[in-house]
């Protein structure tokens, strides 16, 4: 491993400590995740992996609605808001 120093406000130092103490990593630990998370979404091959993805659930669910296709923003502001 590469020993490497950042900085942290305050507050994401306390809020870091508090969710790596619930789930039992070290902070150092748990900052290499979220730089894994980085790397995978912003990486070369996310893009690709994210339509693999989103293309598996495609004809997987099924509506009552027939207008899903043209109405999709409002489905979804509906569903967010339950």
């Amino acid at each position: 491993m590469v020993r490497t120093q950042i900085q942290l406000t305050e507050e994401q130092a306390k809020k870091l400590k508090m969710k790596a103490a619930a789930m039992g990593v070290s902070m150092a630990e748990l900052i290499r995740q979220g730089v894994d998370l980085v790397l995978e979404f912003n990486g070369d091959k996310a893009q690709p992996e994210r339509v693999r993805r989103a293309m598996s659930v495609v004809g997987r669910f099924r509506s009552d609605k027939t207008d899903v296709a043209v109405k999709h923003d409002k489905y979804l502001a509906e569903a967010a808001k339950k």
